[in-house]
């Protein structure tokens, strides 16, 4: 049921004016038109007491579809709020991997009592999910999927497909394997369909099957899904044998998790998985940006000191003083965009897509040139109108140009430098690159303005 704009607070009244008469019916009624994400935004707006009485008016299949869709605080609270033994059921109709996912994400739950509880089947496979290393592709995969037989015909395969379809987390891929459980090909729903039904599975499945190793990094999963465009991966152990699955929309999950961090990491507001586990609190924000603040203040001195060591300079013509911050802000910035360029280059897996090392310089350098020369027009214009200052026009022009120019090879270069001392270059060279192109870009200025400055 979609639900426009403004006749959606009204349903949501109605849902709540149930639950506080304990009209299960009409609840019901209401409540299972919804949207998933509604629902979940319904749970959501409940009051405690209100939240307590979802037992006795869904069913824990019913809210296991639920549950999915709910943010860790949303799930933390069902568990709290819900009796253990209908949580349990709740968690036999979910997939064990999303089951693990909040086991292992949850701080407040108590694991082993509601692993007890459920079905014995069911906390095995999430116990095992469990066990993997985090960030691996055992630790994201789904045990619900399909094997078949190479010797089965298509008759049979459709057969099994009517009675655990449902259970499967997804049907369009059916995995192939030996007596020994061990993947020997795929089989497509396309194919299975569009195939004869005498056929036997050997003759039409596919053998050349792109999988993971169970240990592989989650990363190199998701890139490698992305890559291929599937819908699913295998995931194999170290004897060959079928272990899971790994499904897209597992990956997308993972892929935002990558990218929150590398952004976090390029802000240098990197967090630990205690940090992660935790909520965030103005005393753990600061605690974990501190140290990053503390190294830069240190490095802002160097600024300070290029500063100081031209004070004659300064003092003999004041007002090269007003342009210090465009050459700074300049230099910033040209430097973070090259940064930008550097690190997507350094982290493509793909050589036909990647540039060398030598090329992306030459590149960055070039546009460096192109962007330092139309400055430099810009500046002189603006310099002679306001100022009708020939000379200072030329040393503003001239250092913005070299500026913009170097500043493109340092925000190139530092990234390649730090990823060679095994450091990832989106953590330290946002800030270290702003601060060495600013100290560069102050030299730059002042060093031509000390050579002209007879002539001022």
């Amino acid at each position: 049921m979609k639900l426009i704009k403004s006749n959606k607070q009204k349903v949501y009244d109605q849902i709540f004016m149930a639950a506080k008469k304990d009209d299960r019916e009409a609840f019901r009624s209401l409540f299972l038109r919804l949207h998933d994400r509604d629902q979940h935004e319904v749970f959501h707006l409940l009051y405690p007491e209100k939240k307590r009485k979802i037992s006795s008016f869904l069913t824990p299949e019913e809210f296991a579809e639920i549950f999915e869709w709910m943010d860790i605080e949303d799930q933390e609270d069902a568990v709290q709020y819900l009796p253990d033994t209908f949580m349990a059921e709740v968690f036999n109709f979910m997939a064990a991997d999303d089951v693990a996912n909040f086991f292992n994400r949850s701080e407040k739950t108590d694991k082993q009592a509601l692993l007890a509880m459920m079905d014995d089947e069911e906390s095995q496979h999430v116990q095992e999910l469990m066990s993997y290393a985090p960030e691996t592709a055992g630790s994201i995969m789904t045990k619900e999927y399909i094997s078949i037989h190479y010797k089965q015909t298509l008759t049979e395969v459709i057969e099994q497909l009517r009675q655990i379809g449902k259970e499967a987390e997804t049907i369009y891929y059916l995995y192939v394997v030996d007596e020994k459980e061990r993947l020997v090909g795929v089989l497509s729903l396309r194919d299975l369909l569009l195939s004869p039904e005498t056929e036997t599975v050997e003759n039409i499945m596919f053998t050349q099957v792109v999988s993971v190793r169970i240990d592989e990094d989650q990363e190199q999963v998701a890139r490698l899904i992305q890559d291929y465009d599937f819908l699913a991966v295998p995931v194999l152990g170290h004897d060959k044998t079928m272990q899971g699955i790994i499904t897209v929309d597992d990956v997308m999950d993972v892929l935002e998790e990558e990218v929150t961090e590398d952004f976090n990491e390029f802000a240098a507001i990197k967090r630990s998985d205690d940090d992660r586990k935790a909520k965030t609190t103005p005393f753990s924000t600061a605690k974990a940006r501190a140290p990053w603040i503390i190294i830069l203040l240190f490095l802002g001195m160097i600024t300070g000191g290029v500063i100081g060591a031209f004070e004659q300079t300064l003092e003999s013509v004041v007002l090269l003083a007003a342009f210090i911050p465009m050459i700074m802000d300049t230099a910033g910035n040209v430097g973070t965009q090259s940064l930008a360029v550097a690190v997507r280059n350094l982290t493509i897996d793909d050589d036909q897509d990647k540039d060398s090392f030598f090329q992306t310089i030459k590149n960055e350098f070039g546009a460096g040139i192109i962007m330092g020369v139309i400055s430099a027009i810009v500046l002189i214009g603006i310099v002679m109108v306001v100022h009708g200052n020939v000379v200072l026009a030329f040393i503003i022009s001239l250092s913005m140009l070299i500026t913009v120019s170097v500043s493109t090879v340092i925000g190139t270069v530092i990234p390649a430098i730090i990823t060679k001392f095994n450091i990832d270059p989106a953590v330290a060279s946002g800030p270290f690159i702003t601060t060495i192109n600013d100290s560069l870009g102050l030299i730059i200025y002042f060093t031509i303005a000390t050579m002209l400055i007879e002539l001022l």
